[in-house]
Parts: structure tokens; sequence; C-alpha cells
């Protein structure tokens, strides 16, 4: 029972920095909601990161902080793949 207590807690806390990552996406990529979770996902799978590593790298980005190239590169691409479908 505690292992499954600890287990929802901790993906309660996956969910807030999932979806704080997304407004950060939102804002500084210019994207609507629903496309910022696919490039958090198409940066995760792309670079083999866990997705909530990735989405709290975003959110230090979003504070000032540098995203490491690996991340940097792969979130251009994924913006610019979210822009390219959204165009069609």
């Amino acid at each position: 029972m505690r292992a499954e207590n600890r287990q929802l807690r901790q993906a309660l806390a996956s969910h807030a920095v999932i979806d704080q990552a997304i407004g950060v996406l939102t804002v500084l990529g210019q994207i609507p909601p629903r496309d910022g979770f696919t490039v958090l996902r198409e940066v995760s799978q792309h670079t083999n990161i866990k997705l909530t590593q990735v989405a709290e790298q975003v959110l230090n980005h979003g504070q000032g902080a540098a995203l490491p190239d690996v991340l940097l590169g792969e979130l251009h691409a994924a913006l610019a793949r979210q822009a390219a479908s959204r165009a069609v």
C-alpha cells in the first residue's frame, strides 16, 4: 500500500512538471497546449531522455537556465515539425 501511495504521489508530481513545461512551450514556442505535449514527447523519444527530465529542463530554461545542446537542437527540430504540420 505504501509503495502504491508513493507511486501515485510521484505520478502526480511528474504530471505537474509536465503540465508546467507545456505552459512554457506554449509561451516560448507560441504553440497550442496540445502541441506542447507532442513536442515534449518527441524530444524525449529522440534524445532517449525521460519525459519528466525533459520537462524539468524546459522549466529550468523558462526560468533562464541554458538547455543542454542536445535538448536545444531537438527542441528546435520538434517545434519546426509542429509548425510545419499546422501549416498544412
